[in-house]
C-alpha cells in the first residue's frame, strides 16, 4: 500500500474530508489530493504532523505494504461486504442515522472541477459493496442493527433494519452509516433515509436520488445527476461536482455554499421558486420568481455544463461562494 492509499483510507476512517484535513495541516486541499493520488509527497514536518494526528508511526506511514491497516474511527463497528460482478441499479433504505455517507470505490470513483478530487481504491475494493455501521455509544450495535443485501436481476437492495430495542431517536443521535459502492457497476442509485447529515463523496453514477430528511448535505467529487428530495430547510455544501445537483422542495428555504472554484449554471423550475445569490464581498444578489429559467448571471456561468437547479413549489435557495 502506498503512502497516498494509506493517507486516504486513514482520513476517511477518521471522518475527515480533504478540506478538513487540509485545514488541520495548514495546506491547500489540492496538496491533499496530490498526496492521496501519489503525485506528490508531503515534507517531513507534515508527515510528522499526520503521524501525530492519526496516531500512526512514521515508519508505518512511509513504508509500502501490500495489506491495508483499517483504522476504526469509532468504538463500535459492524461491517457487511458483498461482491458483485455486473452493472446494477441500487435501492438503499437506511432508516434513521446521525450521519450517512455514500461514496464510490474503484477507478473513476470521483470527478470534480479543476480543484481536483480523490482517486479510486484498488481493483479488489472496486468489486465490493461495503456497508459500515459505527458508533461511539451503541455497544450493542451488531445486535441492534442488521444489514441485508439482496441481489436481484439488475438490482441490488440494501436495507439497514433497526431492532425494536433501540429507538430511531437514539439512532439519529449516535449511528453513523457509510455505504461504499463499486463505481464501475453503478447505474442509478436511490437512497431513502432520515439523518442530520448526508455526504455524497467521490461517486460516479448515472443518477443519485435521495428521498427523506436531512438537515445538512455535503457534496464532493460527485459525477452524474444528484436529486435531493427533501422539504426541510437545509444547509447544502458543494465542494466539487460534474453534472447536476437538483434540489426539489415544497415551501422550504435552503442555503447552499459552493466552492469558488466550481463553475455552474443556476436554474429555477417549478412554481414560485427563487434563487438568491448572496455574495458577501460585493453584497450583490439576484432573485427570480415563477420562472422556468433563472436570470442569474451574477451567480453562475451561462456556458457551464454543470447545473444547480431548484425545483418545486414556493421554495427559495440562497447560494453563496466560499
Amino acid at each position: 500500500m502506498t503512502f497516498g492509499e494509506k493517507l486516504r483510507e486513514t482520513r476517511k476512517a477518521a471522518g475527515f474530508s480533504q478540506e478538513e484535513l487540509a485545514e488541520k495541516l495548514n495546506v491547500s486541499r489540492q496538496a491533499i489530493t496530490k498526496w492521496e493520488s501519489d503525485t506528490g509527497l508531503p515534507d517531513i514536518s507534515n508527515i510528522m504532523t499526520i503521524s501525530k494526528l492519526f496516531s500512526i508511526p512514521v515508519d508505518d506511514l512511509i513504508s509500502e505494504e501490500k495489506t491495508a491497516v483499517r483504522v476504526k474511527s469509532r468504538l463500535y463497528e459492524s461491517v457487511t461486504e458483498y461482491d458483485i460482478d455486473g452493472k446494477k441499479n441500487f435501492d438503499i433504505k437506511l432508516g434513521g442515522a446521525k450521519e450517512i455517507t455514500i461514496s464510490g470505490s474503484g477507478i473513476g470513483s470521483g470527478s470534480g472541477n479543476s480543484s481536483g478530487t480523490e482517486g479510486g481504491n484498488n481493483e479488489a475494493e472496486g468489486e465490493k459493496i461495503k456497508v459500515i455501521l459505527s458508533s461511539d455509544t451503541i455497544s450493542t450495535l451488531q445486535q441492534d442493527f442488521k444489514t441485508k443485501i439482496d441481489d436481484i436481476k439488475g438490482r441490488i437492495d440494501i436495507d439497514v433494519n433497526r431492532a425494536k430495542a433501540i429507538s430511531e431517536t437514539s439512532a439519529k443521535e449516535a449511528l453513523y452509516i457509510e455505504v461504499i459502492l463499486p463505481t464501475k457497476y453503478l447505474r442509478e442509485v436511490e437512497v431513502s433515509a432520515s439523518c442530520k447529515k448526508l455526504l455524497a463523496t467521490n461517486l460516479t453514477c448515472e443518477n443519485l436520488e435521495f428521498d427523506g430528511r436531512s438537515d445538512e448535505v455535503y457534496v464532493d467529487g460527485f459525477k452524474g445527476t444528484f436529486e435531493i428530495n427533501c422539504n426541510l430547510d437545509m444547509n447544502i455544501e458543494i465542494n466539487s461536482f460534474c453534472g447536476s445537483v437538483e434540489v426539489n422542495q415544497i415551501k422550504a428555504t435552503s442555503r447552499m455554499t459552493v466552492n469558488k472554484a466550481q463553475d455552474f449554471k443556476a436554474v429555477t423550475k417549478g412554481i414560485a421558486t427563487s434563487i438568491i445569490f448572496d455574495e458577501k464581498e460585493s453584497d450583490k444578489s439576484v432573485e427570480t420568481k415563477e420562472s422556468d429559467e433563472a436570470n442569474t448571471t451574477s451567480v453562475s456561468s451561462d456556458t457551464s455544463e454543470n447545473i444547480i437547479e431548484l425545483n418545486g413549489l414556493k421554495s427559495e435557495l440562497i447560494i453563496c461562494r466560499k
